[in-house]
């Protein structure tokens, strides 16, 4: 089971993988730090409070927002990409809302919180990059839009090492993909025959627009999990895998 969850945040799926009997390889596809201006995203953080919504997009967003400072008794509504943001917040003594089906920014759009927010005050606590989807949505529905950047993503540092555990793979070995950015990060770091292997796996992927990432990206075999949920990706994998047993 290949691991591209960002560097240092994929230990605890591989322990899962190890309690099901599998072997794991962590090959972070990004790197997760804090803004080059930490007083300015602390200054902006304790403004966005006063918002009349929270949306956080993942639980970087949670670890590196609350890191600069503390979130006050009275804030705004709060939302939560998905379960694994919702109980980063959670643990801080708040309680979010968050999408019943698809944990994603098309999930979150679709809550009625969302729905009508003109004139409403909305903070979007963040990295920067992505799709812009949800800026252009809010933004589109009448929103006040803030967005906060409480950390960076950048490209991990690949070794030697990664790549020659790519070559040592299994041929019945899967690579977890949830992130557009991450897979383009492994292209270019990988050196070409590790890629080339990489691309030998199945793909378990998150979404619709993941999987027709990696058909671009060279990948053949593909499954589409339920959901970003990393539960969801490692259940898809463990499918995959039966299905190879019965072949």
């Amino acid at each position: 089971m290949v691991i591209t969850r960002p560097a240092g945040t994929g230990t605890p799926l591989a322990k899962k993988v190890s309690a099901l009997g599998g072997t794991s390889l962590l090959l972070p596809g990004l790197s997760l730090r804090g803004t080059s201006d930490a007083q300015q995203a602390r200054e902006q953080w304790r403004d966005a409070q006063d918002d009349d919504v929270l949306i956080f997009t993942s639980p970087a967003a949670v670890r590196y927002a609350l890191a600069l400072a503390p979130l006050d008794k009275a804030h705004g509504e709060v939302v939560a990409v998905g379960q694994g943001t919702a109980r980063a917040l959670q643990r801080h003594g708040v309680t979010a809302q968050v999408p019943a089906s698809r944990q994603d920014s098309e999930g979150m759009l679709a809550l009625p919180l969302l729905q009508h927010l003109q004139g409403r005050r909305v903070a979007l606590i963040t990295a920067p990059g992505g799709r812009g989807l949800m800026q252009q949505q809010l933004a589109g529905r009448g929103a006040i839009l803030r967005e906060v950047h409480v950390y960076q993503r950048a490209a991990s540092r690949l070794t030697r090492r990664h790549a020659e555990a790519v070559l040592q793979m299994a041929d019945t070995a899967c690579v977890l993909l949830s992130s557009i950015e991450a897979l383009q990060n492994l292209r270019q770091q990988l050196p070409v025959t590790a890629w080339e292997r990489l691309r030998q796996a199945t793909a378990v992927v998150s979404s619709e627009r993941i999987e027709a990432a990696a058909r671009a990206a060279g990948f053949s075999r593909i499954y589409r999990a339920a959901s970003a949920v990393q539960a969801e990706l490692l259940a898809g994998a463990c499918e995959v895998c039966s299905r190879a047993r019965h072949d």
